[in-house]
């Protein structure tokens, strides 16, 4: 009987021990390798956990106040920061410990230090006391993710300015604080400190926040990013940082940019990531990088070097750890034998503010750039029995649909828990649903997912609550 296959993993993040995991399930030889004592990466580390279970506490919060014009008032919060902290803390503890029960179950070797490639089928590996060994793999999965983009000429060394890891870190609860980037990241960081007190000044360069997502699911989250933040200011970019007595001195020009000068207490850079692909010995493989600075890849995850796949961030946008899981499995099938691609129609995207913003599949922005001819149905929230219940009737659904053969071709929700709704909506894009597939699914009534329904019978022109004229 032959020797099972030896699969080295290099990075232990969602698609690193996803890989992992299902290459030891398929019955090799699994070794991965990561910094950290147990698996997580930096999405259960320093990225998207941590930060979940923070907004979770910024959406308590806001809620106390809302209720006010329910009826129930509790005054103002006292927020214990260390309590907050070790409760943040103690949610990456649970994850990653129960990551390393499943990694022994599985009999995963777990080493925890630093892998770089010494020749195609060898590596060196730096433990963290600095000791080095060497190991030789039939197949590598290389999995170590992105880290955040630094602009060098606004980069200050001092505690004062933060990448998301030091925001996460939540030392302090700032008097004020300057987010340099409208994106994903900086909003969802942004609401954290604005509802732990902090006047909170986001800087976007574009004309819109969250660039690239489609306009009127933007729409109703930027009304609810200014009502809870200080400043919202489009149009305008940071040119310069110094340090100043009591924080740091920022610069500012634009449109938006009344104040040609402001001084923070802190300031948070989140201008997006860039794939890790620095110091891997990559030049001692057959691995080639894309123009953008990413592992080429097959639809295997197969790089140019037949025995090394890659996954995850330092694959291709997007970003994101439910990719990164995805293509994991498929990679570790693939080296298992079994003929397998990635290949989904769609991938959800969600953005944890509040309201939540959430789509899959084509945008109507990218419909738009395409000169694709596509046909836009909408509900609004203010027509949701549930959505007024909660008294949150700002929310929107939308179904970008082909015209021709009535298929649905992508989601969009705006509005609280459209992380958990796109769910349907993926789906109903992997499988080629037809908006009639959405239209006739009895959906439970008082439900926000409802609007997924009714959203589908406005396509047809007879929603039950709004008035659509009928399609011809």
């Amino acid at each position: 009987m032959s020797e099972p296959k030896h699969v080295a993993v290099i990075g232990g993040g969602p698609g690193g021990y996803a890989a992992a995991f299902m290459a030891a399930d398929l019955g090799m030889k699994v070794t991965l390798i990561d910094p950290e004592i147990n698996p997580g990466g930096v999405c259960l580390y320093r990225g998207c956990i941590p930060s979940k279970a923070l907004l979770h506490v910024a959406k308590v919060i806001n809620e106390t106040r809302e209720a006010a014009a329910w009826g129930v008032s509790y005054g103002e919060p006292e927020i214990d920061i260390d309590k907050v902290r070790k409760w943040k803390d103690g949610v990456v503890s649970r994850l990653t410990k129960g990551l390393g029960d499943l990694s022994k179950k599985r009999n995963v070797d777990l080493i925890q230090g630093r892998a770089r490639f010494s020749g195609p089928n060898s590596l060196n590996i730096e433990s963290i006391e600095g000791e080095t060994k060497s190991l030789s793999f039939d197949n590598a999965i290389l999995a170590t993710g992105s880290r955040p983009v630094m602009i060098p000429s606004l980069y200050i060394d001092s505690p004062r300015f933060m990448d998301s890891t030091g925001a996460l870190a939540l030392e302090s609860i700032p008097k004020t604080l300057l987010v340099i980037g409208g994106g994903y990241i900086g909003l969802e960081l942004g609401t954290v400190y604005a509802a732990l007190g902090t006047k909170v000044t986001v800087v976007e360069m574009t004309p819109n926040l969250l660039p690239g997502a489609d306009a009127n699911l933007v729409g109703v989250l930027a009304k609810s990013v200014r009502e809870q933040m200080a400043e919202v200011l489009l149009n305008t970019s940071v040119t310069g940082l110094v340090k100043a007595r009591g924080g740091i001195r920022a610069s500012f020009e634009g449109k938006d940019a009344e104040k040609r000068e402001q001084t923070f207490e802190k300031v948070l850079m989140a201008v997006g990531r860039v794939p890790n692909t620095r110091d891997l010995g990559l030049e001692n493989t057959g691995v080639a990088l894309t123009e953008k600075g990413f592992i080429q890849v097959d639809a295997q995850r197969r790089t140019t070097d037949q025995a090394i796949y890659a996954i995850g961030d330092i694959s291709g946008d997007p970003m994101l750890a439910h990719k990164a899981s995805h293509e994991g499995i498929v990679a570790a099938e693939s080296i298992g034998g079994a003929k397998v691609a990635f290949e989904p129609a769609a991938i959800p995207a969600v953005v944890f503010t509040d309201p939540e913003l959430a789509w899959c599949g084509l945008t109507e922005t990218q419909a738009k750039s395409e000169g694709r001819e596509v046909k836009v149905a909408r509900f609004p929230w203010a027509a949701s029995g549930r959505a007024m219940t909660l008294d949150r009737q700002e929310g929107l659904t939308k179904l970008i649909v082909d015209p021709e053969t009535d298929r649905i071709l992508g989601v969009g929700i705006v509005g609280p828990g459209a992380g958990e709704l796109i769910a349907e909506g993926t789906l109903a894009v992997e499988m080629a649903a037809l908006a009639s597939d959405l239209q006739l699914t009895i959906h439970p009534h008082p439900t926000l997912s409802e609007t997924m329904m009714e959203a589908a019978e406005s396509y047809y022109g007879f929603s039950t609550h709004i008035y659509s004229p009928k399609r011809k």
